[in-house]
């Protein structure tokens, strides 16, 4: 395995100009790999062989390819009978040559080759490098989509990879553009600890991690890391000059780092440094500009704004920063030259275009100010802004001919003219550098908004020529708007004039000639029983070991252009064959591997079959990466989409407690019991808001602050059309407080209900999009909807016993499966709290609260029952469609697992997404089977209590584990310990279902293989092992890094007393631990 060096060669003869490899050369060619990418300087004198040689590689390859398309042709138009097993191609050729393109930076050839070695093997998921060189290819293309699903791959299927820290480098600059920060930060953190060799050094890494806390407004921490990140010793001038200038800006910015006129003073001192040590940054001669223009010293302004201009190249955020400096100074031509500036660089620059209006408003030319505003209300990111409003008010104004008079004569030339007057000779080579630069894809108009000019060049510093190969050759700063293409129906696709320019292989037939794009993935791949060596040459002994080659069909050798939807190929093989991917799983569900352990084989039969596996290092799964589910196919009949809700009525005790009932309910997806508090005579008023207000008043509340809109509606926050995200800020209060707010809210609606009765209604505060009308989102201006704030009262903890006593006494009257606590509920053999799943966790609701969509935690079952008097509208979709709720929660750019979404029911529509919709009434109870997707709004006030539960069977065990593995491919935390309960219910519990048994067995197998292979290796090194019983009610254990469940072994400081302590704050994953430094973790602890 190659860990980033390359093999010792200096004796190395010159390369022969034939196309045959000898002995000498293939075996140096077998070490070149992706691993090597941004390692292997191809482009320095020094490399001139190594290069030679990797495209003499490539030559022969492609012959080999050449020769077997040729001996087919020929072979069909004879018609032949000769058996053409022996002639097949390895598939590992095409990943061979993807590796040799990749180090050649040919990206076009490297991602066909890539993709043809997908459709070829399919068990592709065994090859790690293979994974990193295709997220490497989409990295390079800014598909971070599709790069991020590569990568997690990567780290799934080989949690050891050598270039582990390149993968989490990527990952970590892929979500900071994206804007999901935890995520990327998470990733910074485990490049940092991992001591293999990285292509960014550690203090460029820890510069990102101090400004993602930046970005995140943690700004004392991040003044610290910064200041920290000064005081190390080899730090390089370009490091210091940008934490310099990032401190200038928090100093000028934050308000909470002190006086204002203190800190002003300290933002120039550090941007004076930061130029210093960078006399080329542009940025921090802007910041220095906005200090000084804050400070009212408007020469000085002026001429950081100058140097600003000369030093970078031209951005839109300095000529608008000149704009309002000329605004101030009463020089509205020069003002008005400046934002003409600002919007021709960039035109989706908000304040730019606001700031021109607010200067036509002032000369009084109302129809350019409302043009502007118009531009400005058109841009994605509006920062503290109520443009909305203005443009109504100059509509409003310019349709009055009384008002009309308000516009005066012309003193500003129009936004017409104004556009095409000649720009300043600063400009004009700055904007042809711009261009230039846009060209080669550096733009970066569609970043975040806190990725604008103002932070781009703190993101990424490279300091060395290894950083510029990771960031580098079209990678990292290129624009993915710019390597886009429209597609049909204004589709996006991947696609570059070079990929249909040129074809990777030499073509003999144009006939076969037939690009990527029009070809489909593979369902059920040929496979040839015959390991096929094309040559003498031998081409297998250059691309590895030899596979299972896969016979190439009609011109199906072609490597040219890639399809729109290549990132796709991730999804597997199978992909338009998962419906019956439950089926295959069934029994063990392929979690053990097969190599070392069957299910028939005892602990200690386990033990001795991965005896002396540990001594050989670390272990890669056996396991394929898991992936959403295509739906079932075929699809259900339109008319089939809304079927009716299954719910059953309640009359007496007895039916409550009836197998019949509880074999109806597991039937289905979702259920609704109705008449069941009655039928129980529960006591629900124990849990309404007087009642707990006077049990608890103090009792924490998070707090949702939402949009009150219609339950089959989803604006975004301009109320121009609808979408799927579902955003809210979060807060905390107390139940006395949010009763309050819930009786307030009450009485004003009653307020509101008597004034319309009276003809008095209120415009502002009412939605006027109450009907279901043009549910695509297209309305015109006069429907414009507007929506009420309001607060939700969300996850009220009620695990507490003695708090909590008569409400949690009270619900133990409910049967046995719809208990919070039971032996026939899993959770309930966790051995721990898990708040909100085997505790019970409230929710006080006023009308229009939203709980977004989601599948339960670890896709258990769970119970809502609403306390009342108002009712809650539920949404939900079975299971077996998640799948198809995951790729549209992708297309609008939303995170599955942790992201907020409301689905738009005409999206499920066209996708034949079937859904259930009904209304929880007061006393009813909702039972979520296993993984339904599912979502709620209340349609008035009340209150609902909820938990989890989890059935005895093979279907909510396969889906719990099927979900925790895909946590664990998505970085995502996973709640319940599935590895720590399925030894606990092996320990309490006899398991009569044969499926549910094999599976449980199953994961005990895995765990006790890892376990042996782990210890054995850290015995290996000479570390000491200490067992640890384990404590009573001891909780379960993750990564605090990785979040990962840690089972078994866990890593340790020994304490000053010399006691071992374990905590949550030391455990970590021991793929990470061998990673880092040796004196991090030095024991470890086996808790039997």
């Amino acid at each position: 395995m190659v860990s980033g060096g390359f093999p010792e060669d200096t004796k190395m003869q010159p390369v022969q100009e034939e196309s045959v490899l000898t002995a000498q050369e293939m075996s140096l060619l077998a070490e070149y790999d992706s691993r090597l990418y941004g390692f292997l300087q191809l482009n320095t004198v020094e490399a001139t062989l190594k290069k030679t040689l990797i495209s003499k590689a490539v030559q022969y390859l492609e012959k080999v390819l050449t020769d077997n398309r040729l001996f087919q042709e020929l072979e069909q138009k004879s018609k032949s009978s000769v058996d053409t097993a022996d002639k097949s191609v390895n598939p590992k050729t095409y990943c061979k040559l993807g590796h040799l393109h990749l180090l050649l930076e040919d990206y076009p050839k490297a991602l066909s080759a890539y993709q043809k070695f997908f459709n070829l093997e399919e068990e592709y998921w065994k090859d790690a490098p293979f994974l990193y060189g295709l997220g490497l290819v989409y990295f390079h293309y800014n598909a971070f989509q599709w790069a991020v699903k590569a990568f997690q791959q990567v780290l799934y299927v080989d949690p050891s990879f050598s270039r582990a820290s390149e993968v989490h480098l990527r990952l970590g600059i892929i979500f900071k553009i994206n804007n999901d920060l935890e995520s990327s930060l998470k990733h910074f953190q485990l490049a940092l600890i991992d001591s293999n060799t990285c292509s960014l050094s550690k203090i460029d890494i820890q510069f990102h991690v101090a400004h993602l806390h930046e970005v995140q407004g943690k700004y004392h921490r991040a003044k610290e890391l910064y200041e920290k990140l000064l005081q190390t010793p080899d730090v390089s001038n370009q490091v210091r000059a940008n934490t310099l200038r990032q401190l200038g800006w928090m100093y000028r910015t934050c308000e909470s780092l002190g006086p204002k006129m203190q800190r002003e003073a300290c933002a120039i001192s550090y941007l004076l440094k930061a130029i210093e040590a960078d006399p080329n940054s542009g940025q921090s001669w802007y910041f220095l500009g906005r200090c000084h223009s804050s400070a009212n010293k408007v020469h000085d302004a002026f001429v950081a704004y100058r140097h600003s201009i000369d030093k970078s190249e031209a951005s839109a955020d300095t000529w608008c920063s000149i704009g309002v400096l000329y605004q101030q100074q009463n020089q509205p031509m020069d003002a008005l030259q400046a934002y003409i500036c600002a919007v021709q660089l960039d035109k989706t620059h908000f304040a730019a275009w606001t700031d021109l209006g607010i200067l036509y408003e002032s000369c009084g030319q109302l129809k350019d100010s409302l043009t502007c505003y118009i531009n400005a209300s058109r841009c994605k990111v509006q920062i503290g802004s109520n443009i909305a409003a203005r443009v109504k008010v100059l509509e409003t104004q310019l349709a009055n001919p009384a008002l009309s008079n308000l516009q005066r004569p012309e003193t500003l030339p129009s936004i017409e003219k104004a556009w095409n007057l000649p720009i300043p000779a600063e400009l004009t080579s700055r904007q042809g550098n711009a261009n230039n630069i846009q060209q080669r894809g550096t733009g970066m108009n569609d970043v975040k908004p806190y990725m604008a000019q103002s932070y781009t060049q703190s993101l990424i510093h490279p300091t060395n020529t290894n950083a510029g190969n990771l960031l580098g050759a079209g990678g990292y700063m290129c624009s993915a708007k710019k390597r886009r293409v429209s597609g049909p129906g204004g589709s996006e696709q991947l696609l570059q004039p070079q990929f249909m320019e040129q074809n990777s292989f030499p073509q003999q037939n144009s006939a076969s000639n037939v690009p990527y794009s029009n070809t489909q993935l593979p369902q059920e791949p040929s496979r040839n029983t015959h390991a096929g060596n094309i040559s003498a040459g031998g081409a297998d002994a250059l691309t590895g070991a030899a596979f299972n080659g896969a016979t190439l069909g009609d011109g199906s050798t072609q490597m040219g252009a890639v399809p729109a939807s290549a990132g796709g190929a991730l999804m597997g093989p199978n992909i338009n064959n998962n419906n019956n991917s439950r089926k295959q799983k069934s029994g063990s569900l392929a979690l053990l591997p097969s190599d070392v352990a069957t299910l028939k084989m005892s602990a200690a039969q386990i033990m001795a079959a991965c005896k002396g596996l540990g001594k050989q290092g670390l272990f890669n799964t056996n396991m394929p990466p898991p992936r959403p589910p295509s739906p079932p196919f075929p699809p259900l009949p339109k008319e089939e989409l809304y079927p009716p809700t299954p719910s059953t009525y309640l009359e007496i005790k007895k039916d409550a407690f009836s197998v019949e009932l509880q074999k109806w309910v597991y039937s289905h997806p979702v259920a609704v019991v109705r008449g069941l508090a009655a039928a129980l005579k529960l006591d629900l008023g124990l849990f309404s808001t007087k009642s707990l207000v006077e049990a608890n008043a103090d009792h924490i509340v998070e707090v949702r602050t939402q949009y009150q809109q219609p339950s089959d509606e989803n604006w975004d926050t301009a109320g121009k059309c609808q979408v799927w995200p579902c955003d809210s800020s979060r807060s905390y209060t107390s139940i006395a407080k949010y009763a309050q707010y819930q009786a307030q809210s009450f009485q004003e609606s009653l307020k509101e209900e008597q004034e319309k009765a009276h003809g008095v209604y209120h415009h502002d505060t009412d939605s006027d999009s109450g009907s279901s009308a043009n549910i695509k989102g297209v309305k015109t201006k006069k429907d414009k909807p507007s929506f009420k704030v309001i607060k939700f009262g969300t996850n009220v903890d009620l695990s507490d016993e003695v708090k909590w006593r008569l409400q949690l006494q009270e619900l133990t009257k409910l049967p046995a499966m719809f208990r919070v606590v039971s032996a026939n509920n899993m959770l309930s053999h966790v051995g721990h709290s898990i708040l909100g799943m085997n505790t019970v966790q409230l929710y006080m609701k006023v009308p229009g609260s939203r709980t977004p969509g989601h599948q339960e935690n670890n896709n258990l079952c769970s119970v809502n029952i609403n306390i009342g008097p108002g009712d809650c509208e539920w949404f939900a979709t079975p299971v077996e469609y998640w799948g198809a709720m995951h790729q549209l929660c992708e297309k609008h750019k939303i995170n599955y697992l942790s992201g907020s979404w409301w689905p738009l029911l005409d999206d499920l529509y066209e996708n034949n997404i079937p859904l259930y919709r009904f209304i929880q009434r007061p006393g009813d109870l909702v039972w979520v089977g296993p993984g339904a997707v599912h979502w709620v709004q209340a349609i008035g006030w009340c209150n609902n209590i909820a938990w989890n539960v989890g059935p005895f069977t093979a279907e909510q065990y396969h889906l719990a584990l099927d979900r925790y593995e895909w946590n664990k491919l998505n970085a995502f935390k996973s709640i319940v310990p599935m590895i720590h309960l399925s030894w606990n219910l092996a320990r309490n519990v006899k398991i009569s279902e044969q499926n549910l048994f094999e599976m449980i067995k199953c994961t005990l197998l895995r765990t006790l293989k890892e376990s042996q292979i782990i210890l054995e290796y850290v015995e290996s090194l000479g570390k000491q092992v200490v067992y640890q019983q384990r404590e009573k009610n001891e909780i379960a254990h993750y990564c605090h890094i990785c979040e990962v469940e840690v089972f078994n072994i866990l890593f340790c400081r020994e304490q000053e007393n010399g006691k071992h302590q374990v905590s949550r704050s030391t455990n970590v994953t021991f793929s990470l631990s061998h990673k880092g430094d040796s004196n991090l973790f030095y024991q470890v602890s086996c808790i039997s």
